[in-house]
């Protein structure tokens, strides 16, 4: 079944790119008050400040193509995260995407940052300070270390992740963090299918099955993303099939 909706994120009105966004992010079925639109405002001037020292987003990126690839991007989720108020890991989180922008979406959600580099942390804390998001954990920590904590087995409701990892080692690892009724979301492009042939055959070997594919295209330079969803074996869940969302 395929689920289709549109916004054009460049004629979306005349009242600057803050309204752009808000209209965007509204196409998507995410309302922001202006105290949140306020906060990515301040997330968008935090980055400029920091990024030409910290490489937190590509130096050649507009504030429009920020707002729309990192910001919009992460609010791609926010229709299928299963609980407002979960605990949720974010892996591998660079400039705090997708994790940050779905906290400032949904302030209830308990959000743990995972990443390794020492001065992407330091922007992360110094941003979330700014920002007086509660609820954050900020993790300096390599993947590798956390699967072997056994107070973060089987411990999220919900794993995503932006493209950090290769699909198959992203679910292997994110097969023992995420709860036994919990969700993994993978963030993908136009290659998703082949990255899906890759784990077809041994997602049972992780205790995973695939319930939900949904595909959409961003606005302004129409990047094609794609949303899997995976669920733990005892759920007793089954695909149901691709849906198409376009935003």
């Amino acid at each position: 079944m395929e689920h289709s909706s549109s916004c054009d994120f460049n004629t979306a009105g005349s009242g600057g790119l803050t309204k752009r966004f808000k209209e965007s992010a509204a196409g998507l079925g995410v309302v922001l008050t202006d105290e949140q639109l306020q906060n990515f405002q301040r997330y968008y001037q935090e980055l400029d400040l920091w990024n030409s020292r910290f490489n937190l987003v590509a130096s050649t990126e507009s504030a429009e193509e920020v707002f729309v690839k990192h910001f919009l991007d992460s609010l791609t989720l926010v229709p299928f995260l299963p609980l407002p108020d979960g605990r949720l890991l974010d892996i591998g989180t660079g400039g705090g995407f997708p994790g940050i922008p779905l906290k400032i979406a949904i302030p209830g959600l308990k959000v743990t940052l995972l990443e390794a580099s020492r001065k992407k942390v330091s922007f992360l804390k110094s941003l979330c300070r700014i920002l007086k998001l509660e609820g954050m954990s900020i993790l300096q920590e390599r993947l590798e270390s956390l699967l072997k904590e056994e107070s973060s087995r089987d411990c999220f409701d919900m794993v995503v992740s932006r493209a950090a990892l290769k699909l198959p080692q992203y679910l292997q690892a994110a097969g023992g963090l995420v709860s036994p009724s919990g969700s993994i979301f993978a963030m993908k492009g136009a290659n998703y299918r082949t990255e899906l042939d890759d784990v077809s055959d041994i997602l049972t070997d992780w205790n995973l099955v695939l319930t939900d594919v949904h595909t959409l295209t961003l606005p302004r330079g129409g990047d094609f993303r794609a949303i899997l969803i995976f669920k733990k074996l005892q759920t007793h869940l089954t695909f149901r099939g691709p849906a198409a969302t376009r935003i």
